[in-house]
């Protein structure tokens, strides 16, 4: 395979095996790969030249030909529980957001996948700035590379939700090429992909394919049992309705002992009855499902409403009744904007591509 790479890419853009391919074009032994990536992921290297347990010709034609990229913060923020939220600007002078979550004993990334997003869902602060485009394999494990090297201990980084910006389905080979990397053994990154989840919205040519081509956690962002109040929730039900979906989810060739995660939004007077509690449940019932039920995140652009805390733990006992592992989750960095929903990248976009 011949790659033909332009000078002075950035380097996490490209596989382990086209780096080796590169390497060994260039008169140099492939193994060299791996120390390539330790330094860049583990070390946190800035430059080739900081890669001294190489030849210096070898850091010289490295440094010749790529980059060692960073996302710029341009503005780092801190809710009263803990969570952290950056806005990172890209090369392009795009922006999106990243939110650090602190857990018990770990810390969990939200991580976009596109700038903005095309889904158009109704209770989602995103989707007012519409669609821009895709991330690139390497803005998409830069949140990671970058926000992980501001802890104080790295290795609590433990999880990565693909719940930012974006439908990372959409952008699919990116995401697949990031988690790779991501959880790749050598690279000094090496995250459990099962402390992986990437959400979608519900493409459902790309969900067989996330299952065969990943080992990560799938979770479906479902918010409504019916055609009629998915679609007016969620445009995508016109493309893919809700039977389709769940018989989606049920061919998924799923991981031994996996389940997916189905996302229930709570909202006022819109999905929250015991009706629409007792209709899930009998949807759900042909997948092996597990829910996790998200009260709405209020924010200025929607008229949505939260339910009141009554009706969530109603509505979770209803699921509970008919033995469904149900969670409520309670989204953290409200007051920041940063809760499920309220990302925006508050920041002019430059250019809108498709």
């Amino acid at each position: 395979m011949d790659i033909i790479i332009p000078d002075k890419t950035d380097i996490k853009e490209l596989s382990n095996q086209e780096i080796s391919l590169w390497l060994e074009k260039h008169g140099i032994k492939p193994y060299r790969t791996n120390q390539i990536l330790k330094w860049i992921y583990l070390r946190q290297a800035d430059t080739f030249d900081a890669m001294t347990d190489l030849q210096k010709a070898t850091r010289k034609l490295l440094s010749q030909h790529f980059s060692i990229d960073r996302l710029v913060k341009k503005k780092i923020e801190r809710s009263n529980d803990g969570s952290i939220k950056y806005l990172l600007e890209l090369s392009d002078k795009n922006h999106i957001e990243s939110v650090l979550i602190p857990e018990k004993d770990h810390y969990t990334l939200c991580v976009s996948s596109q700038v903005g997003c095309a889904q158009g869902c109704t209770f989602c602060l995103t989707a007012k700035g519409g669609f821009i485009r895709n991330l690139t394999r390497g803005e998409i494990i830069a949140q990671v590379r970058d926000i992980r090297n501001d802890l104080a201990d790295p290795k609590k980084m433990t999880n990565i939700v693909f719940m930012g910006m974006g439908e990372p389905l959409a952008n699919y080979k990116n995401v697949v090429g990031a988690i790779c990397q991501i959880t790749d053994k050598n690279s000094g990154l090496d995250f459990s992909s099962r402390r992986i989840t990437v959400s979608t919205a519900g493409i459902i040519p790309k969900l067989s394919d996330i299952c065969r081509d990943t080992d990560i956690n799938l979770a479906v962002s479902l918010n409504a049992t019916d055609d009629k109040t998915r679609s007016t929730l969620m445009p995508i039900n016109r493309k893919y309705p809700v039977k389709q979906l769940i018989d989606a989810c049920r061919t998924c060739d799923l991981k031994p002992r996996r389940r997916i995660t189905f996302e229930y939004i709570l909202i006022k007077g819109i999905n929250d009855s015991a009706d629409d509690a007792n209709r899930l449940a009998k949807l759900l019932r042909p997948v092996k499902a597990k829910i996790n039920l998200i009260p709405f995140n209020e924010h200025e652009k929607s008229a949505y409403k939260r339910p009141e805390e009554s009706t969530i733990y109603n509505f979770r006992e209803i699921l509970h009744a008919n033995n469904y592992t149900t969670v409520i989750r309670r989204s953290k960095g409200q007051d920041i904007s940063a809760a499920c929903g309220q990302l925006s990248a508050n920041s002019a976009p430059i250019s809108k591509t498709a």
